[in-house]
């Protein structure tokens, strides 16, 4: 019944205008009206028939069309009787006129608002079939599971300083493609403010202008899987997460992610990459055009280029920071700016240090600030403060948990020696080779590890072939907190248990244990003792059998060996470096003759009256150093022949000392393979025979 009357609008309309056409020079009263009509439905009788059309493919009932259709039926009957109409019938025409234009109003009506309006109905019915087919496609589809979003950068901190320079320079990096390669490394010590600069970075306006919604910021400090953090990308771009049937697969499905995104550029931020994470890197790098990705880290990164390292902010930097965690800078302050920059400067440039400090101390009573700053001045470290739960400490903790067991060892060894003080990378490798039994190139190794992991910087004040193992302009600094964490970590033990032992003595600040009269002994293999002009005691009974190296840092014109250091029959280095303007005098030197295991002695600004007063021979010592010393004097004395003091010495380095020759006997030496003398300008002749 429904595909009949489909066909009725087009046909019955079609019939009409036959009538209308035929009957119109019949009926002349009404050919006005009638050719008006004819004009309508010649018009509207093609698009009638392309209704039928689709209403028959649809299969659409003609429910709004079977109105029109009756009125159509009665308007043919209607012409074929204006036809036979009268002229002088005046009322019958007059009725006649009015129903035709009925008719011809209906038509018009029906083309022009009832099927616009039934257009509009049609169009939102599609529209609400299309919302459920497409929700329909969606709850069965494998993607679009709406967590968009889920690796979008955090929001830096409101407060930032000394990061602008570090953003127009990473900008230029990344954005102007003024960096070799795809993969940029931040690097910096924990707490330097790596990952604010990263989120800083995501949240400028001309990094958003260019990267737009394709920038993904991804956290790898809890180490989390490839597959992981890939699952992550495909929700966070509204996919759902497939199955991965390996770590290459996963890095596979990825690269077809980033690619199906559009060629639009992208930016992937891998924040806080592990040491042990540092090949997950790798994995991220694909060949797509302006794909970028940026790394941070406490380590630096092998195979991606020269790192970004950030470094510790400058006084004034510091200074603006800590003084706004404090609150000094929203209220009117009755804290002294002495005592403001005294606390800033044992933050030693740490961000981190700074605000965890600055909010311990906001709207605190000048009391406590003052006794804070008073303990600082006396060398006391701001972890003092610190519990081992508290943000400080814990990422401090980090940077060392990264080092294994030898590396850490290194660092740690880095406190041996004085706080600020550059350490001569000689030094530390003459102390490392003795202590591992290797070679000085492979010591060497373990500072570039340090450097590596940002736990050290080293300075070149002069190039030289590293090649031929000389490290006497190559010095080493380490971060003031970090080498406080290390100190704080070799007191973890007793005294007398501790294998690395540091007893600071200036400012005469003794420990009880060092002026009792009894023997105190101790089990440290490494020993470093820290004096200066105030030092006014007597050297304790200490017992040191087990020390294998000593360091001793000077500060005063005279310094006397200890007596306890004729006990150390297993020292193999000792390190005397003295850090005062002026040379030391070294007394009792003589101490040395029982010190048969000796293999390295490094001397540095001091004066010695001689090489040895009885001529009992260090038989094991291999290698003597001299660094601005005084040596003049001790190099003369000709009743005591250098090669019989040291008969087996295999290299002596000689730096701006204070010396007219050398020692008599040196040429005796078959053993001594190296002979350096640098910077020696008052120098005036060699020893006969020396180079055979």
């Amino acid at each position: 019944m429904a595909m009949v009357l489909d066909a009725v609008l087009g046909k019955v309309l079609d019939e009409l205008l036959k009538t209308v056409v035929e009957m119109k020079d019949r009926a002349v009263k009404f050919r006005s009206t009638l050719e008006k009509l004819r004009e309508i439905l010649q018009i509207v009788e093609p698009v009638a028939r392309q209704i039928d059309g689709i209403n028959k493919r649809l299969d659409k009932p003609p429910k709004a069309t079977k109105k029109l259709i009756d009125q159509i039926k009665k308007g043919k009957e209607l012409v074929k009787e204006c036809s036979k109409v009268d002229r002088w019938n005046f009322c019958y025409k007059a009725n006649s006129q009015e129903k035709l234009q009925e008719l011809i109003d209906s038509i018009y009506r029906y083309f022009q608002l009832d099927m616009q309006g039934n257009i509009n109905v049609t169009v939102l019915e599609n529209q609400v079939l299309l919302t459920e087919i497409h929700a329909r496609l969606v709850e069965n589809a494998p993607r679009r599971i709406g967590l968009k979003g889920l690796c979008s950068p955090p929001e830096p901190p409101a407060f930032t300083v000394g990061l602008d320079v570090h953003l127009r320079e990473l900008k230029f990096k990344l954005l102007k493609d003024h960096h070799v390669g795809s993969v940029l490394t931040v690097t910096g010590t924990g707490g330097s403010g790596k990952s604010t600069l990263a989120k800083k970075f995501c949240s400028d306006e001309e990094v958003k202008g260019k990267f737009k919604d394709n920038i993904f910021f991804i956290s790898l400090e809890e180490a989390p899987k490839l597959s992981t953090i890939v699952e992550r990308l495909f929700e966070h771009n509204g996919y759902q997460k497939p199955e991965f049937q390996s770590d290459e697969d996963a890095a596979n499905q990825l690269q077809n992610l980033l690619k199906q995104i559009g060629e639009t550029p992208k930016l992937l931020v891998l924040d806080g990459v592990l040491p042990k994470s540092t090949s997950l890197v790798e994995k991220f790098v694909f060949q797509i055009p302006n794909y970028k990705i940026l790394v941070t880290s406490r380590s630096t990164i092998k195979g991606f280029g020269e790192p970004y390292v950030l470094k510790s902010l400058n006084e004034a930097d510091a200074l603006n920071l800590f003084r706004h965690y404090a609150s000094l800078d929203q209220s009117s302050s009755n804290i002294p700016d002495n005592v403001v920059k005294k606390i800033a400067k044992g933050c030693s440039g740490s961000p981190l240090a700074l605000i965890v400090t600055g909010k311990s101390l906001s709207f605190e009573a000048p009391v406590v600030w003052n006794n804070r700053a008073k303990t600082l001045s006396k060398g006391h470290s701001v972890l003092t403060y610190s519990s081992s739960q508290d943000v400080l400490f814990t990422c401090l903790q980090k940077c060392l948990d990264d080092l294994d067991a030898k590396v850490a060892e290194s660092f740690t060894d880095l406190s041996l020696f004085p706080e600020a003080q550059k350490i001569r990378a000689a030094t530390l490798v003459d102390i490392w080779a003795e202590q591992s039994d290797e070679d000085d190139d492979t010591a060497m190794e373990n500072i570039y590890e340090l450097v590596k992991r940002n736990v050290a910087d080293m300075v070149v004040t002069r190039s030289s072939a590293s090649s031929t193992g000389d490290y006497n302009y190559h010095y080493v600094t380490q971060h003031g907190l970090l080498r406080d964490l290390a100190i704080l970590q070799t007191r973890k033990l007793p005294t007398e248990k501790s294998h690395r032992l540091i007893i600071d003595l200036r400012g005469n600040n003794i420990p009880e244990w060092w002026t009792t009269k009894n023997e105190y002994h101790i089990a440290a293999h490494t020993l470093s003792i820290s004096t200066d002009e105030e030092f006014n005691s007597e050297w304790c009974n200490l017992q040191p059998n087990e020390v294998k190296v000593l360091v001793m840092n000077l500060r005063k014109k005279k310094h006397s060996l200890p007596m306890f250091m004729e006990k150390m029959n297993k020292l193999k280095v000792l390190i005397i470096t003295n850090y005062d303007v002026n040379r030391a005098e070294l007394e009792n030197l003589e101490r040395l003759d029982y010190l048969s295991d000796l293999k390295r002695i490094r001397l540095e600004k001091v004066s010695i009256p001689f090489l040895s007063k009885n001529g009992v021979p260090l038989k094991n010592l291999h290698k003597f150093s001299f660094f601005m010393c005084n040596v003049n004097e001790a190099f003369k004395i000709r009743t005591i022949k250098v090669s019989d003091v040291l008969p087996n010495l295999k290299e002596m380095n000689i730096d701006y000392c204070d010396m007219e020759e050398l020692p008599d006997g040196l040429s005796d030496i078959v053993s001594l393979k190296k002979l350096s003398i640098t910077n020696c300008h008052k120098l005036s002749k060699l020893p006969i025979g020396i180079g055979k």
